[in-house]
Order: C-alpha cells, then sequence, then structure tokens
C-alpha cells in the first residue's frame, strides 16, 4: 500500500544557523540514501517556502487568488516521501526515523488511494 509521509516543520522557514541547516540537509541526504536502498520509496519532493504558495479559492464561480500561505501557524508543510510499504506499521517505521523530528517537527502518515483504471498514479 502507498502512504504520504507529509513533513511539517516548525518555527520561521530557514530561522537555523548555517550549521544546523547544514546538518539536517546531511541528514535528509542519508535518510534519503536509506529509503531509496530499501525499495520503497515511490517519490519525494521538497517543497519551496510557503511565501511561495498561491491559495485558490472558488468565489461566486470565480478563482480567487491569494500569494503566500493560507493562514499563519507554526507548523508548515515542507514536503513528502511516497512509499510503498506493507503495513501502516511499516510506514510508520519510516516516519519515525524522519530528520526533522528532531527539530521538533512531524511527519503525517496518510493512506494513499489507488488511482482508477486507466489514470496513471504520479510520484
Amino acid at each position: 500500500m502507498e502512504y504520504m509521509l507529509l513533513i511539517n516543520a516548525e518555527g520561521e522557514p530557514g530561522s537555523g544557523t548555517p550549521e544546523e541547516m547544514e546538518a539536517m540537509e546531511t541528514a535528509f541526504g542519508k535518510y534519503t540514501e536509506d529509503i531509496t536502498a530499501s525499495g520503497v520509496l515511490v517519490g519525494a519532493d521538497r517543497l519551496q517556502l510557503p511565501t511561495a504558495a498561491t491559495t485558490v479559492r472558488l468565489r461566486d464561480g470565480q478563482a480567487v487568488t491569494t500569494d503566500g500561505p493560507f493562514a499563519e501557524t507554526k507548523e508548515w508543510l515542507a514536503g513528502y516521501y511516497k512509499i510503498d510499504v506493507a503495513t501502516l506499521d511499516d510506514a510508520i517505521e519510516w516516519a519515525s526515523r524522519m530528520p526533522s523530528l528532531q527539530g521538533g517537527g512531524s511527519v503525517e502518515v496518510r493512506p494513499v488511494f489507488p488511482a482508477p483504471a486507466g489514470v496513471p498514479s504520479t510520484p
């Protein structure tokens, strides 16, 4: 079964020291190597900062956009790993090894609905 490991970072984006940010990059590099070598990785991406977001809403039948994040929050979506594992427990195990958890962030583990027949699944 496929799961999304949604990485939620805490605090102000980019607020760590250069040394802390380099250490996190190194830790994520190792994590990515490990999850790739295991054969469970389907896809992964790091997201740009919330300030680069555009939120779209439908108001009176018209698309209305807002630049920046939808709301001010303490946590923000930093990226994801999409994995294919046998059980939720396996997905939780991979989530628990996420380097960002050391800094107070969280990882949401969410099952992915299978794509309907004829619709390609994307990583």
